[in-house]
């Protein structure tokens, strides 16, 4: 994998992950809701308006851009692994911005999920 096709899976992956973030961001300053049939325009215009939401709305709009090109370049069965390293800067930015628990066994989690991108990269 070059320089350039590296490039646009992890800027892929890394716009991925700030775009998850933003909407838990997004639902945190809404707080806990459900769509009832009467409750369904209220909430969905709440969602429709908090900039957090549409700012994480563009980032998955950018990031499935930057994916289709890094797609372009790259075997899926070599790119979509590294989607996994979502999945740990998820966890360490989730503990740090919103305060979640990252246990001991997520901390295995993620260091197996980080040898096996490692691994899978390095096929």
């Amino acid at each position: 994998m070059n320089f350039v096709s590296a490039s646009l899976i992890f800027t892929g992956v890394l716009l991925n992950a700030i775009a998850q973030l933003l909407l838990k961001a997004g639902t945190n300053a809404i707080g806990p809701f459900a769509f009832t049939a009467q409750n369904v325009w209220p909430v969905g215009l709440k969602l429709a308006t908090q900039p957090y939401i549409l700012t994480g709305m563009a980032c998955y709009v950018v990031s499935l851009v930057v994916w289709i090109m890094a797609l372009s370049r790259v075997e899926v069965s070599v790119a979509y692994p590294m989607l996994s390293v979502g999945y740990v800067l998820n966890a360490i930015a989730a503990w740090y911005f919103f305060g979640e628990a990252v246990t001991p066994t997520r901390l295995a989690g993620i260091g197996i999920i980080i040898l096996g991108v490692y691994i899978v990269a390095r096929s």
